[in-house]
């Protein structure tokens, strides 16, 4: 099958949903799934369907057809994917592995469906985790303060390769505005969801001196203001006097690399919208 999912976003009005859904049955295109959001608040809709292309018709011609049909409706952005084209992902880690592992481990699984033709670093520390995975590694320390030309050379790396998305897999660098505004919406962090209150190093500690009981983590996409990007996905799990600074660090560790790699699956199979500071994130 030849398939096609389309990401909608408009200002919400009656007869949307017939419109749209009657677009593609009059092209004789298959809808395989159709999730719907109307955001009440502020007159939004969201709108994620997923249809199988009649043999007849090109991708092309489906979409310059449905642009016409935007413009008619003035809905207000839409994306448009095509299947077959796997996306080309880009790790970049420091020296802590659960992430990267979990990431690998999926993706070599098939269930995340993307390439990832490299891994960046700025330590050398997990190169031996990409030697498993005949991943190829390159470390890109910041050498005398230099991060403008680590990050240049970063970029070119992921010009290179084609990069689509750019996951920090516990990169514990801050990426510039320039370097971010190049990948909008398609760079993924993952932190501790202790922010803002144990911000910087030994989070765990802290919270266990103020006695938190609740843990998770977030995955979002990073933008300028540091860590607070659209939020993809969180977990949390709640935790009691017992556990010592130790346990809720591997606690933590768990949650993490479930939470990315469930954020990444997200918007690898087109399940995303963002809406100013929010995700619309459809369901499977």
């Amino acid at each position: 099958m030849r398939q096609a999912v389309f990401l909608i976003q408009t200002n919400d009005r009656i007869g949307l949903l017939a419109e749209i859904s009657n677009f593609f049955y009059s092209r004789n295109c298959n809808i395989l799934q159709c999730r719907q959001y109307t955001d009440i608040r502020e007159n939004k809709y969201f709108m994620r369907v997923a249809v199988d292309l009649n043999a007849a018709m090109t991708c092309r011609e489906l979409e310059s057809e449905f642009e016409a049909l935007a413009a008619e409706l003035k809905l207000t952005t839409y994306q448009v994917f095509h299947s077959g084209v796997r996306q080309n992902m880009a790790v970049m880690v420091s020296k802590t592995s659960h992430c990267l592992y979990d990431l690998l481990v999926h993706a070599e699984e098939g269930d995340l469906d993307c390439r990832i033709p490299l891994i960046i670093s700025n330590h050398p520390d997990l190169e031996p985790v990409a030697d498993r995975f005949r991943v190829p590694f390159f470390c890109l320390p910041i050498v005398n303060g230099d991060k403008a030309a680590q990050e240049a050379r970063i970029l070119e790396l992921l010009e290179h390769h084609r990069i689509d998305l750019v996951v920090m897999a516990r990169y514990m660098q801050i990426l510039s505005d320039d370097f971010i505004s190049r990948y909008p919406q398609r760079i993924i962090n993952i932190h501790h969801a202790f922010l803002p209150a144990f911000q910087g190093g030994n989070p765990y500690e802290r919270a266990w001196e103020r006695g938190v009981k609740m843990i998770g983590a977030t995955a979002h996409y990073a933008t300028a203001e540091l860590d607070e990007g659209p939020i993809i996905e969180q977990d949390v799990e709640r935790i009691t006097h017992e556990k010592d600074p130790d346990d809720l660090k591997q606690i933590g560790k768990d949650i993490e690399r479930r939470v990315l790699t469930r954020a990444v699956r997200a918007h690898l199979e087109h399940r995303v919208i963002c809406s100013g500071r929010r995700t619309i994130v459809f369901s499977r």
